[in-house]
């Protein structure tokens, strides 16, 4: 089975160096800081005339939990239709019930508005209380994958459950494994999960050319972003992996 190598790209910039690095997938989101939120509309629509590869937009309006109210929902439900009207090849979501479960019904309906898009549940799935029932969920849903770090913050630390993902997944869906993965990671995942598809950042940050730096002004309320860098990705790294991947 041939394997594939999804990047998640935070820029249009950074989708595009993906690609030429060897990229089989983007998934694009905004606000690397949240986790990923949905990006903007111009974002998308540039991509999807730039891009020969498929590319998978996140559908999450906000950071934090993934327990939506109606506005969220509807929200997330829009964002789905603007997908399909712009040709993007699928969307990746993820809602869960204030227990800890896959919502189903909100999931059913996120599903039927996406097809015949490809769907991917992100990593809330991680979240849920119990992973192992959760894919029998979304197996009965029909996703067609799941990204997950084996309920543990990466991939590494959550290898044996992925393992045990990848087996009872039974090639009703993929499971994705992501979360650390990089050139010195990706090996051992590939031979210890039995995984064909497999989800990286391949993360830098690069100096912004401005001349003149403001010191007293930062735009945002954190101390530990660095506003005069921007976010990209190592293409070499993405070579690298992808050369292990496909050898």
């Amino acid at each position: 089975m041939t394997k594939k190598l999804e990047i998640c790209c935070y820029t249009a910039e950074s989708a595009i160096l993906s690609e030429k690095a060897g990229a089989d997938r983007i998934e694009l989101c905004d606000n690397f800081s949240e986790g990923g939120t949905t990006p903007s509309y111009g974002t998308i629509k540039y991509l999807t005339k730039k891009l020969s590869i498929p590319l998978h937009v996140i559908i999450r309006p906000r950071g934090g939990d993934f327990l939506y109210d109606n506005a969220a929902f509807e929200i997330m439900r829009q964002e789905v239709i603007d997908m399909k009207k712009l040709g993007v090849h699928g969307i990746v979501f993820g809602v869960l019930t204030a227990t800890g479960e896959i919502d189903v019904e909100r999931s059913q309906e996120i599903l039927e508005l996406a097809a015949p898009m490809d769907q991917t549940f992100h990593r809330a799935f991680d979240m849920t209380k119990n992973q192992l029932a959760s894919l029998e969920k979304l197996k009965l849903l029909g996703v067609n994958r799941v990204l997950t770090a084996g309920g543990k913050n990466n991939a590494n630390e959550g290898i044996g459950l992925l393992s045990k993902l990848v087996e009872a997944a039974e090639n009703q869906l993929i499971v994705m494994p992501g979360g650390g993965i990089n050139e010195k990671t990706i090996g051992e995942i590939i031979q210890r999960t039995g995984a064909s598809e497999f989800h990286a950042s391949a993360k830098t940050f690069v100096k912004s050319k401005m001349n003149f730096h403001n010191p007293a002004i930062k735009m945002g309320k954190s101390d530990h972003i660095d506003e005069y860098k921007k976010i990209s990705v190592n293409a070499q790294q993405i070579y690298t992996m992808n050369k292990i991947l496909k050898t």
